[in-house]
């Protein structure tokens, strides 16, 4: 996965949003405000950060050598992933794309979930 199919991918989701809070070279993904995935576009190879719950977190760090603990983030909740090595499959990082997105959507308040389907 390229950072163009990543952007395409969280742009996609319903009510996400992008910008560049923190430089130009970091794309920020949020959903009601909340950012659910980071993109860096200048490392080499590809690595976004994408939030995860923290026991999958563990577990993806055991299993996958291009999973480690988020880069600049609380590293309880996010994991960073290595992406351009090409070790890791597009549909896993979707799925992992959608696990942080539907985290941030349960975690808002019952309003903001109303609103949000609405």
């Amino acid at each position: 996965m390229h950072i163009e199919s990543f952007r395409d991918y969280c742009l996609a989701k319903k009510a996400v949003t992008e910008g560049m809070p923190f430089g130009e070279t970091v794309l920020v993904f949020k959903v009601a405000g909340k950012m659910f995935a980071l993109a860096s576009m200048n490392s080499d190879p590809f690595q976004v950060n994408l939030k995860c719950d923290p026991e999958k977190a563990e577990e993806l760090r055991d299993e996958y050598d291009e999973i480690i603990p988020g880069y600049h983030m609380n590293k309880q909740h996010w994991n960073t992933l290595i992406i351009g090595t090409g070790n890791l499959s597009e549909k896993l990082v979707k799925e992992l794309i959608d696990h942080s997105y539907d985290l941030i959507v349960a975690s808002l308040s019952k309003k903001q979930q109303l609103e949000f389907e609405g």
